[in-house]
């Protein structure tokens, strides 16, 4: 028997990616614990930065938190509770940040 084989299925059809939204990007501080033993962290997603540019800004971020942090598939996370400073400092530099979360 041929379990698990797909037969005549046409090939995949490649989607475009989605025309970037006029404006500023929509930038979202969040919190997260799961998967790091109850321990916390501030997550900044959306973004629109470079790998190198991402790793600049996480640097600075984590000298205005005086935390720990790492820049990784376009996300920054902050170690610790710093989802109003991190929405201050994101909008100083112009981007549309918002707190996401309770």
């Amino acid at each position: 028997s041929y379990r698990g084989v797909v037969m005549n299925r046409p090939p995949p059809v490649p989607t475009r990616p989605a025309a970037a939204p006029s404006g500023p990007a929509k930038v979202r501080v969040g919190r997260q614990v799961a998967g790091r033993g109850g321990k916390g962290v501030t997550v900044v997603t959306g973004l629109p930065l470079s790998a190198a540019e991402l790793e600049a800004l996480a640097t600075q971020l984590k000298k205005i938190c005086g935390a720990g942090g790492a820049a990784r598939d376009g996300v920054i996370e902050i170690q610790g509770e710093h989802r109003d400073r991190l929405v201050a400092e994101l909008q100083k530099l112009g981007y549309d940040a918002k707190r996401a979360g309770g």
